[in-house]
């Protein structure tokens, strides 16, 4: 098994530090040594050795080697504390206090009984008077009690982990003996950014997340931006233009006077004191002229639309003016020379132009042969040039705008891209966008690490990359495939009415996953190692493992290293049996054809590793390696770029398969996420102050509705598909199983609320009830269910920080979501798999919001849609049957009251939960279309006739007549 998963998986070979241990782990004891680093041949750099002296401190270690007597250390107290800084964590747990989570558990603990003993007692205590309905109440109670469980099971172990930037900082960026000048020697990071249809996604919002991440607090010659524009449109790639030239200015500034957030947008935007906090007399000079800047920039980005279809018309004109001179030439030649030649072309084409009087070789606006969304040429266009590898400061003085004397102005580079489509061919869409994206960065900067972020979710803490590299760089970060970071939303209405912010999943479900094997990769803010991308393995650790004893073949101990051992090692460390896994034939077999691209996968393996100390040192790079330059970006890697991104580039390779982002799933991100843990990699979850990302979201119902049927939709997929978490390799940890097991369940779960949704009406009309009578054991089981359920809400909104209102809000939109979304997107999966049918559900109609000056006048748009149809229908077959029961309970010679308030207190828990839908039906000032009454009431009459129906049935002897 282990053989085979290597010939499909290979690892990449690992550099060894083996002729000399630094910091090595036997004894407390370090010494001065020199040690030959294997490094591996890359187009940088020559094959050869590097000897690389080291110091470090002798802590006074019992064991004594006569060769290191020899040598005696001399550290300054400078030295002294710098080695300090150095040897620190980067990253430590914050533990969450022990007392709540005892509780927590203990409370799951009674909670899981509690239902057990529940569950017994219902099923040996049948309703005989309502068999029926006594039995789906069962079936769905025992559902909820599995679905709660696998929910609730991964919980058990949530961490809260924190970074320290001062440390990364003098770890990589302060003077050493490997790096005198103290020139930064952090790994190189490329962001991706991704856009799909210009209409829908405004430029505006995208030059704004671009802005935001050229101006980071990152070394400018390790960071690198790719926009993926998937729609080829003119006007994105005019308004990254724009932006880049703007940036020359916003970035600049951002750095003299430390802006936060770095988005012009939000920054001008903000509400609190501008001049807080500021000293610089020239900043409020300064902030108007940008200020002023900023708001041209903005004029020239929303007139772009208007100047492209005024300039194409214009050299659109000129070609149909010179087609009907070429025409009229013809016809003279045909006529009078008699001449037979082709007729031409009398209209020509109505093309896109650019600014420099070319064909925009993209989509045009208006679609033509190879210039449409889905037919277009391969384009990349590097709008900023990798910047130089030396600071660049600004020129100052007197009579100038802006004085940036002393400010590094060099700008990271920027590059947009857009991928060759071709009729035909599979773009796999955002999945393929972003596979796109890595093979191009690859060869043009070759991050070691990515980080993906959606054109509206733009940096707000400008040291947030930092916050990600030191997971990826402390002790055992080679072990790490990503960083995720939470998503936080900004527009949405203070009471978060549909649950838009998700912060019971971002800040509970996540945060708890975070102690096990690391959250899920939810699609955008996450930072992500190259190489576990590439589909590797992660690396082995070097340290072997023997037998202790009896017990040695189920608990082993690590083996201890001697200075006996140390010269045996390998000189190069080798994850399997052969002597360098670096198959270069499988890799281009797994890559493609491009030699490039190959060739880099070493050299970003090498680039993420964190510095060779401590324990971790066999798997390390030596310090300073990262600190030359890179080389310049020339014509034929930008010609290599190109030819990787074009459509037919990944036919016969495993992209989508086993190497990127993965196809064949709406939701890709969970998928591609999965298939990373079950290969045994660690994820982190990193949670900032301020906030790493901030993004907008849906706020009004019917756009929330369908976001949640394409999340749905993906885990109903899942749940089919061999990504579902049963068929995953043992790497994968139990409880991290159990959690992505229940991504690809809880949609079926839509079936037992529905039906339990609709129990609450069937027991009121009938005058029955889901137990014979409400006895004092129902009801203390009932009690004891209810309030450990609050008792967990109330411990995990204090381990997780968030408020008690939002908890609630997420139980609401659960089971609204349950009744409409969710039931769809099993229908669909069903669908598909049994017979092969994709079932979409589009917006029929749309409204607009009147009151433009309202910042949450989306929250009040209605567009219609068939999946409020049956949510709607509960809430008022839920009221009927209230009114209905009381009455009859009211004016009944032998009124059943047990059954009318059981029956009315689930009808009222359902109402109460759909409270937040019927608010959104009713808009600003209650308009509801016609259509959803006529729907909703013609399906409460159906019910209303079945029940009359089977009701009369049973009183005539079992015929269906009505009387």
């Amino acid at each position: 098994m282990s053989g085979e998963t290597s010939s499909k998986n290979p690892r990449i070979s690992h550099v060894s530090n083996s002729t000399g241990d630094i910091c090595s782990e036997f004894g407390s004891g370090s010494y001065f040594a020199n040690y030959t680093v294997h490094v591996p041949p890359t187009p940088d750099n020559n094959p050869g050795t590097l000897h690389i002296a080291l110091q470090d401190i002798d802590t006074g270690s019992s064991y004594k080697d006569e060769d290191l007597d020899q040598t005696e250390l001399r550290i300054s107290e400078e030295e002294d504390a710098l080695l300090y800084k150095i040897s620190q964590p980067l990253t430590r747990v914050v533990k969450i206090s022990p007392i709540i989570i005892a509780l927590y558990r203990i409370l799951i603990l009674v909670r899981i009984v509690a239902l057990c003993l529940f569950l017994s007692w219902r099923v040996a205590h049948p309703n005989d008077k309502a068999l029926w309905l006594w039995g789906l109440s069962v079936v769905c109670e025992i559902w909820f009690a599995f679905s709660w469980l696998i929910d609730q099971i991964p919980r058990l172990y949530p961490v809260n982990h924190a970074t320290d930037t001062e440390a990364l900082k003098a770890r990589f960026e302060s003077p050493s003996p490997n790096n005198p000048t103290g020139k930064s020697d952090l790994p190189g990071i490329d962001v991706f950014v991704s856009t799909a249809d210009a209409e829908k996604e405004p430029p505006l919002v995208t030059a704004n997340t671009i802005l935001s991440i050229l101006s980071v607090d990152y070394p400018v010659e390790k960071l690198s931006c790719y926009l993926s524009d998937d729609g080829g449109s003119l006007l994105t790639f005019e308004a990254m233009a724009e932006a880049a030239s703007f940036a020359k200015t916003w970035v600049p500034f951002c750095r003299k006077h430390t802006i936060e957030p770095r988005n012009p947008e939000s920054y001008f935007g903000l509400k609190k004191d501008p001049y807080k906090g500021k000293v610089r007399q020239d900043f409020v000079r300064e902030r108007r002229y940008v200020k002023r800047g900023y708001e041209e920039f903005k004029v020239r980005v929303n007139a772009l639309s208007h100047s492209i279809r005024r300039r194409s018309d214009a050299f659109n004109s000129k070609e149909e003016i010179k087609a009907l001179e070429i025409w009229k030439n013809w016809k003279v030649k045909v006529e009078e020379d008699q001449v037979k030649e082709p007729r031409p072309a009398i209209v020509a084409p109505k093309a896109t132009w650019m600014s420099d009087g070319t064909h925009w070789p993209g989509a045009w606006t208006v679609p033509g042969q190879n210039h449409s969304r889905g037919d277009h040429a391969s384009i990349i266009q590097v709008l900023l040039d990798p910047p130089r590898d030396e600071p660049v400061h600004g020129r100052g003085g007197e009579g100038r705008e802006l004085d940036f004397e002393g400010v590094d102005v060099r700008l990271p580079m920027f590059v947009y891209v857009s991928r060759e489509k071709r009729p035909g061919y599979e773009h796999n869409k955002k999945a393929g966008a972003m596979n796109a994206l890595v093979r191009a960065s690859a060869i043009m900067s070759n991050g070691p690490f990515i980080l993906n972020l959606d054109c509206d979710h733009y940096v707000y803490n400008s040291i947030a990359f930092r916050d990600g590299i030191c997971f990826m760089m402390d002790q055992d970060g080679d072990r790490v495939c990503y960083v995720q970071f939470p998503q936080r939303f900004e527009g949405i209405d203070p009471s978060d009415r549909y649950a838009n912010k998700n912060t019971v999943f971002f800040d509970i479900n996540l945060r708890a996953l975070d102690g096990i094997q690391g959250p899920m990769y939810v699609g955008t803010g996450c930072l992500f190692r190259r190489t576990a991308l590439y589909g590797f393995d992660p690396p082995e650790l070097p340290v072997e493992t023997e037998p202790s004893g009896c017990c040695g073949c189920c608990f082993p101990q690590q083996r201890k290293r001697t200075p006996e051992t140390v010269p045996c090692e390998p000189a190069y460390y080798v994850d399997v049996e052969e002597d360098d896994q670096f198959d270069v034939n499988l890799i281009r077999k797994q890559f493609g054809s491009s030699s490039m691209l190959v060739s880099s996968v070493k050299v970003a393996e090498f680039q993420g590793k964190p510095l060779a100390m401590g324990h971790s040192s066999a798997r390390g790079r030596p310090p300073g390696s990262l600190t030359c330059g890179r080389e310049p970006l020339d014509g034929a890697a930008v010609s290599e770029a190109v030819n990787v991104i074009s459509c037919w580039y990944e036919d016969k390779t495993e992209w989508g398969i086993s190497v990127g982002w993965v196809y064949g799933s709406v939701t890709e991100d969970v998928v591609t996420g999965f298939r990373m843990h079950e290969k045994g990699w660690r994820s982190f979850y990193c949670v900032t102050e301020p906030d790493a990302f901030r993004g907008t979201a849906p706020i009004n119902l019917t756009d929330r509705l369908h976001q949640v049927l394409r999340w749905a939709t993906g885990s109903v997929e899942i749940f089919f598909s061999r990504n579902n978490a049963i068929l995953a390799g043992r790497k994968l940890k139990f409880l991290q199983r159990i959690s992505y097991l229940n991504v690809g369940i809880y949609p079926f779960t839509s079936i037992f609320i529905l039906t339990y949704c609709f129990l609450p009406p069937l027991s009121l009309f009938s005058g029955q009830f889901v137990v014979d009578s409400l006895k004092p054991t129902f009801l203390a089981y009932l009690l004891t269910i209810s309030l450990s359920l609050c008792g967990l809400a109330v411990l995990e909104v204090k381990w997780s920080g968030i408020s008690l209102e939002e908890w609630w809000r997420n139980e609401q939109f659960w089971l609204i979501g349950g009744t409409s979304a969710h039931l769809v997107a099993v229908l669909q999966g069903i669908l598909k798999v049994i017979a092969g049918i994709e079932i979409s559900f589009t917006l029929t109609s749309k409204s607009a919001g009147d009151d433009e000056d309202d910042e949450f006048a989306d929250l009040y748009l209605f567009k219609w849609t068939s999946l409020m149809i049956l949510p709607l229908t509960i809430i008022i077959l839920n009221i009927v049957a209230i009114l209905f029961a009381f009455c009859r309970t009211v004016f009944s010679d032998n009124p059943q009251w047990s059954n009318l308030v059981g029956g009315t207190f689930f009808a009222v828990w359902v109402l109460v939960h759909m409270y937040p839908f019927a608010k959104g039906l009713m808009g600003r000032r209650g308009r509801t279309p016609t259509i959803v009454y006529v729907w909703s009431g013609l399906i409460a009459i159906c019910f209303s006739l079945l029940y009359v129906t089977i009701k009369n049935s049973e009183l005539n002897g079992g015929s269906f007549q009505l009387t």
